[in-house]
Parts: structure tokens; sequence; C-alpha cells
């Protein structure tokens, strides 16, 4: 499952720029993102429903998968360099 989380990064790459940024104007997990770092998201008259934080799951994840793909490499590379002296 590494391999494929390491090797997959055009994937995840291109899942973020289209589901983890849709709508485009202003992009979705952003507002999202506001909304929770401001601290309104857990009390409040306005605080968030199941189906807005499903909202931040499904936009947030393809994220995720590109940020750990990302680390991933890195460290190979990082190992890779270390074998090779």
């Amino acid at each position: 499952m590494i391999k494929q989380l390491k090797d997959n990064w055009k994937l995840f790459l291109m899942a973020s720029l289209t589901l983890g940024l849709a709508p485009f104007n202003p992009p979705h997990i952003l507002g999202k993102l506001q909304w929770i770092l401001g601290g309104g998201a857990f009390s409040g008259e306005h605080a968030m429903q199941p189906q807005d934080w499903f909202d931040v799951l499904l936009h947030g994840s393809p994220w995720l998968l590109l940020i750990i793909s990302i680390v991933l490499n890195l460290f190979s590379l990082q190992g890779n360099n270390h074998k090779k002296q």
C-alpha cells in the first residue's frame, strides 16, 4: 500500500486540482477550512452539520493523499542519497 501511495502522486495531484478545488471560484475547501479554523464549526448557531463534515472529507482527501505521497517520495529520495554515499 505504501508503494501505491508513493507511485500515484500524479493521480493525487489531478484529483487535488479538480475535486479538491471544486467549485473553483472560490475553492470550496478553503471556505470549509476557514470555518473550522475560525472555531465556528463546532459550536454556535451556525455549527457545521454532518453534510459539511462529509464535504470537508470529500474535498480534503485528495490533498491529504497528495501530501502523504510527496512525503513518502521525499523520504525515499533521502534514503537513496544515503545509500549512494
